[in-house]
């Protein structure tokens, strides 16, 4: 039976089993994958939703309230911490000490329900936000936020609008607001912490002949190789979707979003941070490597200057 109807699409994906499998084998990479699968689908269920299929190393689910589907994504990262700590008996010690990561996307809108399957623009939507998602977060788009309540919309932060693969028209998307977990690298973790701005600042980008200012509405840039990102590098260490610059509580962040890494060198000191699906504060200037380390002097690294906004005028993303 065929049918169209308005649902919020949830995909959920396990960021670094590919690695996971080399480090641990295939018999206890299996165990933890299929063990946090299953715990992922009956999430699903708890909160009123229904799984559409698994997908190896994650599931696309759908729901008919989009605030089931957040809570779902909430339980889901608060559920994956447990799946190998100290008690969970159930997965070898070996197995227990590789942490679990998670991505998840929401979209909202009409899908067609064929034999089982669900098609439609939400779907690929939801499937492409987690190009865009780091370790640990929720992306949803706006009409997932209408369906809200204020309390649980305030939780939210907009992220602006995306250009997402495969699709023309960009989507506003946002960002599940979350306690810092287990395992995430803390903004300020890293030198001393920034002040908050007294007014709007701007960053500037430098790679090759790419000469950039990015402030206000042409944030966040996403860097990396596809057509589709805001600042795109041209070189095979550099993921589709490799790095994503935003501006929050008076900060620039970037957060990793690649297989290879990201790191970041400030000028004046001499320590790499090495961004592994986590973020850190960018502040003053440096360079920022994308694949490998910006003091291999053959990596594709992209020169960075934070600016006070009385400094410079933006040029939104053109030169």
């Amino acid at each position: 039976m065929t049918q169209t109807i308005d649902r919020t699409v949830l995909f959920a994906d396990l960021r670094g089993s590919t690695s996971m499998y080399e480090t641990l084998g295939n018999s206890d990479a299996s165990a933890v994958v299929t063990r946090s699968v299953a715990l992922l689908a009956r999430i699903v269920q708890l909160h009123q939703g229904h799984v559409v299929k698994t997908l190896g190393d994650g599931l696309m689910a759908m729901f008919v309230a989009p605030a089931s589907a957040v809570a779902a994504a909430d339980e889901m990262h608060e559920s994956l911490e447990r799946v190998g700590a100290p008690g969970d008996g159930a997965l070898t010690l070996r197995a227990r000490m590789v942490p679990l990561k998670l991505q998840v996307g929401l979209a909202r809108g009409e899908v067609v329900e064929i034999a089982g399957d669900v098609f439609g623009d939400a779907v690929n939507v939801a499937a492409r936000l987690l190009d865009h998602a780091g370790d640990n977060e929720t992306l949803v788009t706006a009409l997932v936020l209408d369906g809200l309540d204020p309390v649980e919309r305030a939780r939210f932060r907009s992220l602006d609008r995306m250009q997402l693969r495969g699709r023309v028209e960009p989507v506003h998307v946002h960002l599940l607001e979350a306690a810092p977990r287990l395992g995430d690298t803390a903004a300020t973790a890293f030198g001393d912490i920034v002040p908050v701005a007294s007014e709007p600042e701007a960053i500037r980008l430098d790679w090759m002949d790419q000469h950039r200012v990015y402030a206000g509405p042409s944030l966040p840039v996403v860097l990396g190789r596809s057509p589709q990102a805001t600042y795109i590098i041209d070189d095979t260490r550099v993921s589709r979707s490799h790095a994503r610059i935003d501006w929050h509580g008076g900060t620039f962040q970037i957060t990793d979003l690649s297989y290879n890494g990201t790191y970041v060198r400030f000028d004046n000191d001499p320590e790499v941070i090495s961004l592994r699906r986590g973020s850190c504060t960018l502040h003053g200037s440096g360079t920022i490597g994308l694949g490998s380390q910006p003091t291999d002097a053959l990596s594709p690294s992209v020169r960075f200057e934070v600016l006070k906004f009385a400094d410079t005028q933006p040029h939104n993303g053109s030169p």
